[in-house]
């Protein structure tokens, strides 16, 4: 069986199918960089990371773009608050995600454009819905006409005349606007804020029309992937297809593939609550990075994921588990035979991985299949059973499901004690030189290889965890 996906435009898992064979286009919401990514967000990008291994798992060639949002609202409001520039104070967060990236495994894409980079590409955009008949100008803003579309909704199933206002650049233009549900795609200047000098007059993007503009550049009119959270299926993902669609009369994506959110103890993640977590916050708890990839991977990316410092341990628990397992089959010796039996329990265990996988990235039916092997093979261990045969087999197994999940250690040289307590003596050097950069990332570089750093009164102190 190849790769099913559930689709958000048809309502239904549907077999995959790329429009040119063998080469997947995908595109995938990046982070707003307004603060530190938080685990809610992180949710959405370990579940983009599992299918874009997936794909490649596959055997299809994979372009992906991820874009940064480094212009709208909160980050002007926020830079104008600091006396910063918008680069100057978005660059920080933008270094900071991704350090958290490769601190969670999470693989790059081939491009990450940043939304400040594509500006002219944006009133290109505008300008051909404009020569549609589709926007209006009001104030120096200019509009998307919504009502000019009888299919506007259908991506989230809203109905045209259902549909809620969309918010302009303030509340003057809410009541210019020709229709409270239309939305702006270019923004009239205000003073003391960051704006760009075009032909539509000075001013900045809106939110939607940035991902349009960026996704089309690299990925053509059509393409075959758009991913993100579902928070994001209204108004974003709708008003990306009505503007893209708009101006090319084509398709603009065939799969439209949705995490559901994270909460945390059963509630929606609030700092007022104080259950919001950064993956830093967590570090600083000591928990593993890898844990945590574990635990959001760990259920079905369209469920809601219920965060707690409980379930971490368990995911901590369980990867031990994995580990130790490992650790003790790797000590077979070559010359014990192998088990007719457990070698029918890995090919069987491999076939329910990769089908799980396959069927719209089941991946907690996957790990069960995993771990089910692992308590037959625990018991062969046990009785002195288990062959060499065996035992390539199943490292075989786990250094492929490794691909995709990317949290078991197959082969990881532990790190000697003295290399450990060098990086903290660089990393105190950097702290007292005040390069916090350069000290979160050697914090986070440990961490990458199981060593939880924990600042007190007397000095660094350090554990190893995995």
């Amino acid at each position: 069986m190849g790769l099913r996906l559930f689709n958000t435009l048809s309502q239904k898992v549907e077999d995959f199918q790329p429009l040119d064979e063998g080469q997947v286009r995908m595109y995938s919401c990046g982070p707003t960089v307004y603060h530190f990514v938080h685990i809610g967000n992180f949710r959405t990008f370990v579940f983009q990371d599992l299918l874009r291994r997936q794909i490649l798992y596959s055997g299809y060639r994979l372009l992906h773009v991820m874009n940064i949002t480094d212009v709208e609202d909160k980050i002007i409001a926020r830079a104008q608050e600091e006396g910063l520039s918008i680069q100057e104070y978005t660059e920080g967060y933008t270094r900071s995600f991704l350090d958290d990236m490769q601190t969670l495994r999470i693989q790059q894409s081939e491009i990450m454009p940043r939304a400040t980079e594509h500006v002219p590409e944006m009133v290109a955009l505008i300008r051909r819905l404009e020569e549609k008949g589709l926007t209006y100008q009001r104030r120096g803003s200019t509009y998307f006409r919504i009502s000019a579309l009888p299919d506007y909704g259908k991506l989230s199933g809203i109905q045209l005349e259902d549909a809620p206002a969309q918010a302009g650049t303030d509340d003057a233009d809410e009541y210019s606007k020709e229709n409270p549900r239309d939305f702006v795609l270019w923004k009239a200047h205000r003073p003391g804020e960051a704006n760009w000098e075009t032909d539509l007059g000075a001013g900045r993007p809106g939110w939607h029309i940035e991902c349009s503009a960026m996704a089309m550049k690299y990925l053509g009119e059509s393409f075959d992937i758009h991913c993100g959270g579902i928070d994001l299926i209204f108004p974003h993902h709708e008003n990306e297809i009505a503007q893209s669609e708009g101006a090319t009369g084509k398709p603009f994506v065939r799969y439209w593939v949705h995490a559901a959110h994270l909460i945390v103890d059963g509630e929606k993640m609030s700092k007022s609550k104080g259950n919001f977590f950064t993956l830093r916050d967590l570090l600083d708890k000591g928990y593993s990075p890898v844990a945590l990839r574990y635990l959001l991977a760990s259920v079905h990316y369209r469920r809601q994921l219920n965060f707690t410092e409980s379930a971490l341990q368990q995911a901590e628990a369980a990867l031990q588990r994995v580990d130790d397992f490992l650790l003790r089959i790797r000590e077979v010796p070559d010359d014990r035979p192998g088990l007719p039996d457990l070698a029918v329990a890995t090919a069987r265990a491999r076939q329910e991985f990769e089908a799980a996988m396959n069927n719209d990235l089941n991946t907690s039916e996957a790990l069960g299949a995993l771990f089910k092997l692992v308590r037959r093979a625990n018991r062969a261990l046990e009785n002195g059973t288990v062959g060499g045969v065996d035992r390539d087999r199943i490292i075989d197994l786990f250094s492929d499901v490794n691909r995709i999940f990317d949290v078991f250690r197959i082969d990881l040289p532990e790190l000697e004690d003295g290399a450990i307590l060098e990086r903290i003596r660089e990393r105190e050097e950097a702290r007292r030189s005040r390069d916090f950069a350069e000290s979160d990332r050697i914090r986070d570089e440990l961490a990458l290889q199981g060593v939880v750093l924990e600042d007190t009164k007397e000095g660094t102190r350090w554990k190893k965890i995995r």
